[in-house]
């Protein structure tokens, strides 16, 4: 008979005890798989936004008096000041020492226009780069593919009673609605979107543009020194980051992880106590098996490895299967936590940690019932039967 035969059979004389125990420990390593799993998969999910949409850099000229605004920028009521940005200039950008961190530079150039008795707010768009990095905008209809087509947002769209396929005539120039804007929230929903030289021939701003997007590659690109190389490489403008949402949101995630921490180190403290308990209570149970076993010459060591042995197996099962509950409880809870959808990575680090987890934390707290049966007097066990 050997030590591992032993546990074996005392695992399977008490199933009960065996399935409190697997289940008190699971909990607390289900607790942690799922806190941990959520906050890397939302973590995850905002750097993939940034890197997706590109951490925003907008160019502005340094001063301009309008009353239109877009992005910043003010257009309409008063003159326009005739600084503007020379298209040219842009080129320039490319040029910083972080360039390869650029995924896209996008011009814009913005006028207020009259339809019948309303003034809306024209922009003209590299349509290729715009509708590229605007992966947000969704649009009933197609993008703009020529010279001839515009795109409306939707408030603009409402205002003037426009439908894809309408024509809408800009200072006697024909276009045709290729499509409309769906619902953003924001300044979109009153523009008018056309080819940007398009929209400088109408405007009388040929080379010039009022304002430029440039889209960063990744999510931890060093954005504040890239506004900088950009303030040199074009001097006379305002350059800007906006940031602020995805800041915003990551310190929001990063107090959710220490929130998460917290709440898994008392639930794994829970799981270590319920571990203790029924192994003291086993222990206790098994007075005379133990008295039996140390009068046939099992020293100290042998019984503390029959009770360690014992509560590794336990501990390795619990791990394992709260390791599968954890992920399964993520996949349930994500989806409610974010509005798109974001994938689940199964991680095999997360899963040697959280076996990991089951193992350290079910032998620390067998250890004392362990110490506590090795050091049982046989003799006085042995008067118990």
């Amino acid at each position: 008979m050997t030590l591992e035969s032993i546990v074996l059979n005392n695992l399977r004389r008490r199933k009960g005890r065996m399935v409190f125990l697997v289940a008190g420990l699971l909990i607390g390593v289900a607790t942690v798989v799922t806190l941990i799993s959520l906050s890397n998969a939302l973590t995850a999910d905002v750097q993939h936004k940034m890197e997706h949409y590109g951490a925003n850099i907008l160019i502005t000229p340094r001063s301009d008096d309008l009353s239109l605004s877009y992005g910043g920028i003010t257009l309409g009521g008063v003159s326009v000041d005739s600084r503007e940005i020379r298209q040219a200039d842009l080129a320039q950008i490319m040029t910083i020492p972080n360039s390869r961190n650029i995924a896209a530079v996008a011009p814009k150039v913005l006028g207020a226009v009259e339809i019948g008795s309303e003034r809306v707010l024209l922009m003209g768009v590299e349509v290729d780069k715009e509708f590229q990095l605007k992966k947000w905008w969704s649009v009933q209809g197609e993008p703009v593919t020529d010279d001839g087509q515009i795109v409306a947002g939707q408030s603009v769209a409402n205002a003037l009673g426009l439908q894809v396929g309408d024509e809408l005539v800009l200072r006697d120039r024909p276009f045709r609605v290729s499509g409309i804007l769906n619902k953003t929230g924001s300044q979109d929903d009153h523009l008018l979107i056309a080819s940007l030289p398009v929209v400088q021939q109408l405007l009388g701003k040929p080379g010039t543009v009022s304002l430029v997007e440039v889209a960063a590659l990744c999510g931890d690109c060093p954005v504040t020194d890239m506004v900088n190389q950009i303030s040199t490489a074009l001097p006379g403008v305002d350059v800007s980051a906006i940031q602020q949402v995805v800041k915003t949101r990551m310190h929001a995630l990063d107090q959710f992880r220490s929130f998460s921490l917290a709440i898994a180190a008392v639930v794994i403290l829970i799981g270590a106590l319920v571990v203790f308990v029924t192994m003291m209570s086993a222990v206790n149970e098994r007075t005379r098996e133990i008295g039996i076993f140390r009068a046939l010459g099992f020293r100290r060591g042998h019984v503390m490895r029959l009770i360690l042995l014992e509560s590794s197996l336990l501990s390795l099962l619990a791990g394992i299967l709260g390791f599968f509950v954890g992920m399964g409880a993520t996949r349930i809870i994500l989806p409610l936590m974010s509005e798109t959808h974001v994938a689940l990575h199964w991680s095999p680090m997360l899963a040697s940690l959280a076996v990991l987890l089951a193992l350290v934390v079910g032998c620390l707290a067998s250890f004392y019932p362990a110490l506590h049966a090795s050091r049982l007097d046989p003799t006085e066990a042995l008067r118990a039967l």
